[in-house]
């Protein structure tokens, strides 16, 4: 007899199948708002309780309160078991393949028998009403699924990445390390926890690291990253590390999320970290296995890499039976 957990996951599947056939026909192509998006009014209840910060015996009115409740959550996914590595990993609601191709490859909780490792995928709340349910369902079967009231949209990315702090820094702070990474991301995890965290070291603290970029703020207004000088007015942004994927160790969730309560937000989600980790006066290290663009598939290649970008679901699947099918084979 087929389990019940197989039931719920097929009929996850075809439910998600239709109603995205159903969406591609009747409704718009984009449902997420093309520009910086509005947050979701909340009670005032909710603006009362978020007005002020306390830091020790400092008692400051916060910039930018980040006044979301959590839609989705899974407050206890830390409880029984430390974990030694959590995934953040950003999508959207479409992207159900994406996030089942992650769960049956490098996301796969149960890879390693003796470390405990959690990934949760983070969203914002859909303008449409199926999507919005189809995500409550999904979670429901797989409780991976982290959401917060405010609208999923491009330009709210950095709300996003500051909810996986936020939930990190609230719910799992026990944690040793943390990775933030997007849903088209291939992650070697062997070198990932093997090579790069060595869980028989001790843990570091203030730690960052990722492909760190020295850049500026690009001025033409028909750019994706297009950066507007009132909003930022310096001609170069700190170090940052690219927003494809990035490691750090779990102490710093609290101090950035804490940060950012005190700072500007920024629409570019990997620069608004940077200018949080200057606050904090942590510099993040340079690490050349993080790759933030598309690279060719070769088993050797991958094998010296810790992430690559631009993979699809099917490639996913392709490159992760590939590379565990054939350990046994030296380059």
């Amino acid at each position: 007899m087929p389990s019940k957990v197989s039931c719920l996951y097929v009929l996850t599947v075809v439910c998600w199948a239709s109603a995205l056939w159903y969406l591609s026909i009747s409704r718009p192509t984009s449902s997420y708002v093309s520009q910086l998006s509005v947050p979701a009014r909340k009670t005032a209840k909710a603006q009362k309780s978020n007005t002020t910060t306390t830091f020790g015996n400092i008692r400051t009115r916060p910039l930018n309160p980040h006044a979301f409740d959590f839609i989705i959550n899974e407050p206890k996914k830390c409880e029984t078991n430390v974990p030694f590595l959590v995934i953040l990993i950003t999508t959207t609601h479409k992207e159900f393949n994406a996030r089942q191709a992650i769960r049956e490859t490098w996301g796969d909780e149960s890879t390693f028998s003796d470390l405990r490792i959690i990934t949760l995928f983070l969203l914002g709340r859909s303008t449409d009403a199926v999507l919005n349910q189809m995500v409550e369902q999904e979670s429901e079967i797989f409780h991976d699924i982290v959401v917060e009231d405010f609208i999923d949209s491009y330009h709210n990315l950095t709300l996003k990445t500051l909810m996986g702090m936020r939930w990190v820094a609230t719910f799992c702070n026990q944690a040793k390390y943390v990775m933030k990474t997007d849903s088209d991301i291939f992650v070697n995890m062997d070198n990932l926890v093997y090579k790069l965290l060595k869980p028989a070291t001790k843990p570091r603290r203030r730690y960052f690291t990722g492909y760190v970029i020295n850049g500026g703020p690009i001025r033409d207004m028909r750019s994706k990253w297009y950066m507007p000088r009132d909003l930022y007015p310096e001609s170069k942004y700190p170090p940052f590390c690219s927003g494809t994927g990035y490691v750090f160790s779990a102490d710093v969730a609290e101090l950035i999320y804490k940060t950012s309560l005190h700072t500007r937000l920024l629409h570019l989600e990997d620069v608004y970290v940077g200018v949080c980790l200057r606050k904090l006066a942590i510099h993040p290290y340079q690490n050349s296995g993080f790759n933030h663009w598309k690279m060719a598939y070769s088993l050797c290649r991958y094998r010296r890499v810790i992430t690559v970008h631009q993979i699809s679901p099917e490639e996913m699947h392709r490159i992760w039976n590939d590379m565990t099918s054939k350990k046994h084979l030296k380059c």
